[in-house]
């Protein structure tokens, strides 16, 4: 789906960041393995998905039926390719906060309608990026339940997007053999990234499921751009003045095209850095796919000049350590340094790289999307996985990221709906971490 911050090159480098960093092959491979022998909650705890959802209950409530049919689609979830589809924000691409995404809707025997909703936390308790799957039947109240399922962001009439039963439906639905071919840009007035050749289509599915075949589609396309499709056969108009609440609403996985066929089409991305589910779908479509979104790896440590000599720095018994300088040099070097001397330039690169490394760039998307386990992975491959972290950019990253995890944590448990946790102005980690502690104990 589209962000409504940014626009043209600068909404494809976030969603080349996103397809990077937000969904780890690791997340992919074991949701996909647990969910593969049935082990739905399981792959929804490698997806990062927090399921709140009650099968006993919902059958006790809501009838037989409503429960197996709700039991089938659980079965077949994939978290993993729900986290691939989900809305996100610019300028990093985290998921839209404060969101509820209706998934699928059931009629209930007690009366009215359930439906299986999917919810991201607000802004100030989204550290870790989690997704919360539970039921939603419009009656239940409280300060941590987010609003409603939004009529804008809703993926029950798309299936393709998060159920694995039904992703052989994406290249229809996203009209990839238009996209790959040009022949489905948008013209005119219209914004760059409009799926305008699947409107009609969609639209008549949006009426179909609300029951109102003959009534207009409203069509946002962001900001305060909106447009009005009468029938299937009419061009989208302009609207003017203020849209009725009443009009349906296109979906915005409707509206925009997908993500993925803009940066193929863009060569940002190649068909191997897709969701195995999404590749699978199009694999009829990429043969010719540029493999020049393939990211370079990453680069071991550079050579360091140091007394006149090339020298090499690199990981010896866990840490991270000069290669050329012997034990008792080293020794000398470090009493050097505490008498507040010189170290050493393989020294002050070492220091340097505990404090604020120019790889910071490749584990700071990990953070931003939640990816901690991935994110110390980095650090321990970089640093080695006994290094001491000293003050500096890197410690700080991850102290803040744990205090965002503590916030986020206190949010789902329902015990703070007041904001994210305030600290004074310290100047140290340590100091940071003592005063959280305190503010917990007094709450």
């Amino acid at each position: 789906m589209r962000s409504h911050v940014t626009d043209g090159d600068h909404r494809l480098s976030m969603w080349r960041r996103v397809r990077e960093f937000a969904v780890p092959p690791s997340m992919i491979e074991t949701a996909t393995a647990r969910r593969t022998v049935g082990d739905w909650a399981g792959a929804c705890a490698a997806a990062r998905v927090d399921a709140d959802v009650d099968l006993c209950a919902a059958r006790q409530v809501h009838g037989r039926e409503l429960a197996a049919r709700l039991r089938a689609d659980l079965r077949h979830l994939a978290p993993d390719l729900l986290r691939w589809h989900l809305p996100r924000v610019a300028p990093i691409g985290r998921l839209r906060p404060g969101l509820t995404v209706s998934l699928a809707r059931y009629p209930s025997a007690a009366g009215g309608e359930v439906q299986l909703v999917a919810r991201t936390a607000p802004a100030w308790a989204a550290a870790g990026q989690r997704i919360g799957l539970t039921l939603w039947d419009g009656t239940r109240r409280g300060d941590h339940l987010q609003p409603p399922p939004d009529r804008r962001f809703r993926l029950d009439l798309h299936r393709h997007l998060w159920h694995a039963r039904h992703t052989s439906e994406l290249p229809m639905r996203s009209g990839v053999d238009s996209w790959l071919s040009g022949l489905g840009d948008s013209t005119g007035q219209l914004p760059r990234g409009c799926a305008a050749h699947r409107w009609a289509a969609e639209a008549a599915l949006l009426r179909c499921a609300e029951g109102r075949p003959d009534a207009p589609v409203l069509i946002r396309l962001g900001g305060r751009r909106r447009l009005i499709l009468a029938t299937d056969s009419d061009a989208p108009r302009a609207l003017s003045g203020q849209p009725s609440t009443r009009l349906p609403v296109l979906p915005d996985a409707a509206t925009w095209a997908l993500p993925d066929l803009l940066l193929l089409r863009a060569g940002l991305i190649s068909a191997g850095r897709l969701h195995p589910l999404v590749a699978a779908a199009l694999a009829p479509y990429l043969a010719q796919a540029d493999e020049s979104g393939r990211p370079d790896p990453p680069s071991g440590w550079p050579l360091v000049e140091c007394d006149g000599s090339t020298h090499r720095i690199g990981l010896v018994d866990g840490v991270l350590a000069p290669l050329d300088h012997d034990p008792d040099e080293l020794r000398r070097e470090e009493l050097l340094v505490a008498l507040g001397g010189t170290p050493l330039p393989c020294l002050r690169v070492i220091d340097e790289a505990n404090r604020d490394p120019v790889q910071l760039n490749e584990i700071r998307p990990r953070l931003d999307h939640g990816d901690v386990a991935g994110a110390l992975a980095a650090v321990e491959g970089l640093l080695g996985p006994d290094a001491v972290l000293r003050d500096g950019a890197l410690r700080d990253e991850l102290a803040t990221v744990a205090a965002g995890q503590v916030t986020a944590g206190l949010y789902r448990a329902g015990l703070t709906g007041r904001g994210p946790l305030k600290f004074p102005p310290t100047t140290t980690p340590r100091e940071r971490r003592t005063a959280a502690r305190r503010r917990c104990r007094t709450r």
